[in-house]
């Protein structure tokens, strides 16, 4: 693929740190990726995303495709120039949003549903998804894939790894951009052998990337480990990881250390809207009555324009409490900050070789709180 490439820089023990090249500039990894459903991280503007550290975001085919088109993004410029974002992006398949509506009907062909805002029949296809993310025109697109639910039996889950085989496929033949990267999603639900089964032949199609995906679906962080555990050792070396949709801090940095690259969820985001932030000591409500006057910042050891702005607890309370706007903004950049320096600091611990032991002092310090 024309601009795209991964090396490996560092390794300890099977936690990875490297480079992920696109056209739109390198991606330091580990890497967690803002989520901006609708072209948008809410409630913050692309450059405070960009003073947060993060250097590549994730947009949503499905929904741009109903609102406002991928034909108008393409028109006027297509995603980077649309959002405003001058940094790598990633375009999901649209396959997550589709098999959580109601009342879809699954076929081999692809997927049908009612469009959500009008209520009209609508079709989702490989080949239709690749068309969209082609037109949005992101560095990093994804396969169109079955994501299995959870609880799911394994004959269920054996026809989501069918399918999902046969749509990378067809994706394949659909794909007519090669400043695109085109990556497959691994599937199988929380059974091992059709996780390793679909990698194989997903890897044998020598792809510029693969995730894993259906991770986020229910099944909680002792299963979340054991999926990554058993899939990521059969993607390649030379190759970006991806964990779809996950997750808090503790999800994270056990990923990192089964080798996983990059992640992406709303989870700061969307905590920070209903006052939920991170620290170094935990979770905090900053809804809470003990914070009516705490003069302290949200976190005192944090460095984002939040923390260091001189913005109190006190005040974050108040804001909350009066309902005003500013009190999602402060608190968003505060939380994608967080998730940038864990990002940060788990790769400074791989590339001096202590990844275990600053994750167990990182874990240690972060349940304090609790």
């Amino acid at each position: 693929m024309n601009g795209f490439s991964y090396s490996l820089e560092a390794r300890s023990g099977l936690a990875r740190a490297g480079t992920f090249h696109t056209p739109h500039g390198e991606v330091e990894t580990p890497s967690f990726m803002p989520v901006g459903t609708q072209g948008a991280v809410r409630a913050v503007t692309p450059e405070q995303v960009r003073r947060t550290g993060a250097r590549i975001v994730l947009a949503n085919t499905y929904h741009l495709a109903l609102r406002p088109g991928e034909g108008l993004v393409a028109k006027l410029g297509g995603l980077h120039t649309f959002m405003g974002w001058d940094g790598p992006i990633l375009t999901d398949s649209g396959g997550f949003q589709v098999f959580s509506l109601p009342n879809k009907e699954i076929r081999d062909r692809g997927v049908r549903f009612k469009n959500e805002l009008d209520g009209s029949e609508m079709e989702l296809t490989p080949e239709r998804s690749i068309e969209i993310q082609n037109a949005l025109g992101a560095d990093v697109i994804m396969a169109f894939d079955e994501c299995t639910p959870y609880p799911a039996d394994e004959s269920l889950a054996r026809i989501g790894v069918r399918r999902t085989l046969l749509w990378i496929e067809r994706c394949l033949r659909a794909h007519a951009r090669p400043d695109q990267a085109l990556f497959g999603i691994v599937q199988g639900s929380t059974y091992p052998e059709l996780r390793q089964q679909c990698a194989r032949e997903l890897v044998a199609l020598d792809l510029p990337g693969y995730a894993i995906g259906g991770v986020s679906v229910g099944e909680g962080h002792e299963l979340m480990c054991q999926i990554t555990e058993c899939t990521a050792p059969m993607l390649p070396e030379d190759r970006p990881r991806y964990l779809m949709g996950v997750g808090l801090p503790e999800d994270l940095l056990a990923a990192v250390g089964y080798g996983m690259d990059l992640f992406d969820c709303v989870i700061p985001t969307r905590f920070a809207r209903s006052a939920s932030v991170f620290t170094a000591r935990g979770r905090i409500r900053l809804t809470h009555r003990r914070y009516r006057r705490d003069a302290y910042p949200i976190d005192p050891s944090c460095d984002c324009d939040t923390c260091t702005a001189g913005f109190s607890r006190a005040y974050l309370h108040h804001l909350f409490q009066a309902n005003e706007v500013l009190s999602a903004v402060l608190a968003t950049v505060h939380n994608l900050r967080f998730y940038q320096r864990l990002m940060v600091r788990s790769r400074e611990a791989v590339l001096a070789g202590g990844f275990a032991e600053f994750r167990r002092e990182f874990l240690e310090e972060y349940g304090r709180g609790r």
